[in-house]
């Protein structure tokens, strides 16, 4: 088959490091079907193209009128057999045969003022702009790919499609961060520290700063384990965009330590030295973030809600997100009982081996042949 793949997230977080890890395991694991990779032109010239992958351009930023009338444009001049799009924003008007892959619910759960830097006007706008864009990718794609049963679940009940055109593919934790974590050392670590200016001991977290993930709930945990734990800081890591300044701002505390964005050598060093890792989410569609804590030997704590149980399994300890005395029990946990520590790090470690993007490529080049 010709297969097309919607690249253009390539160098994104998130989207971007599925897109990523599907091409690269692709181009090893597939010798027999020919793939178009269509990207932007900031990532156009350094994509190395194979036998087997070919490099389109495709200007068009995701969320705007050019994806969806000119996107459809290019695949069909390309007349691919099938295309996957790695993200809900397909566009309306694309009539060839597509895959999908829905990460989460979140741009259709979250709608909140403080999810959003638009007027109430443009916001209402937008929701009912990604509300038809999504019902156009769930009702026309031949398959969609989801994570974890979470969002299979929520697609069964919300949405109402069939469980036959639902295929999970659980994600992994990337092998340059486990190359990175098998080979940095106490002096690395030490260095990142200082760097950012840590002292420990301290809990850790990382990623975006959106309501949905609660963050200012973590820090009302963290107030509270101050009262019992005086020496303990926060580290909060992320690309320092609108949401964080507002979270650094509403929250100037002593003992909070933003960094901003950080390396993967970085993120390792955080792991390694943390306490403990915190995912607070109201929602999430999976949840790396547990998985690399887990192969860093760093213990868990995480909410109850959504994928989270099911990606940490047995491996982590587990809170209601919308409690933060409960939040702060769990976590005072990981710091006072060292038996429970080292019973999560030993569980942890086996863990994230159960989970791999080869495997997540395995699974999707199967429901590619499926739909040829």
């Amino acid at each position: 088959m010709k297969i097309a793949i919607d690249a253009r997230f390539f160098n994104e977080s998130g989207v971007g490091r599925y897109v990523r890890n599907l091409i690269n395991n692709l181009s090893r694991i597939d010798k027999n079907n020919k793939y178009f990779i269509l990207l932007l032109k900031k990532d156009f010239e350094q994509f190395k193209e194979t036998e087997n992958l070919t490099k389109v351009l495709a200007d068009f930023h995701w969320y705007g009128f050019a994806e969806q009338f000119k996107l459809p444009k290019l695949l069909k001049e390309l007349n691919p057999d099938l295309v996957h799009f790695p993200h809900f924003n397909v566009p309306i008007f694309y009539t060839g045969k597509f895959v999908v892959t829905i990460h989460d619910l979140i741009h259709q759960h979250r709608h909140s003022s403080r999810a959003t830097r638009l007027d109430p006007f443009s916001s209402k706008l937008k929701q009912i702009g990604y509300r038809k864009v999504f019902q156009a990718a769930a009702l026309k794609s031949q398959k969609i790919l989801v994570p974890s049963k979470s969002v299979k679940d929520v697609l069964l009940e919300e949405w109402k499609v069939k469980p036959e055109k639902i295929t999970i593919t659980h994600e992994g934790v990337d092998d340059h961060i486990l190359k990175i974590l098998n080979n940095i050392t106490k002096k690395d670590c030490d260095k990142v520290l200082e760097k950012f200016h840590v002292k420990k001991p301290f809990i850790f977290y990382v990623g975006n700063a959106h309501p949905h993930k609660n963050v200012e709930g973590l820090i009302k945990a963290f107030k509270i384990l101050k009262k019992k734990h005086s020496e303990l800081s926060l580290v909060l890591s992320g690309y320092d965009h609108f949401f964080w300044q507002r979270v650094k701002t509403e929250n100037p505390d002593e003992g909070i330590n933003y960094t901003g964005f950080i390396t993967d050598e970085e993120l390792a060093a955080l792991y390694k030295e943390a306490e403990a890792f915190v995912l607070p989410s109201f929602e999430e569609g999976f949840g790396i973030p547990v998985l690399e804590a887990m192969a860093s030997g760093c213990p868990v704590a995480a909410s109850s809600i959504g994928s989270l149980p099911e990606v940490g399994g047995e491996a982590a300890v587990y809170f209601d997100p919308v409690k933060p005395e409960e939040m702060a029990e769990k976590i005072n946990q990981l710091l006072s009982d060292k038996k429970l520590r080292e019973s999560l790090i030993e569980k942890g470690l086996k863990r994230y081996k159960l989970f791999s993007w080869k495997k997540m490529a395995e699974q999707t080049l199967e429901v590619y042949g499926k739909c040829g």
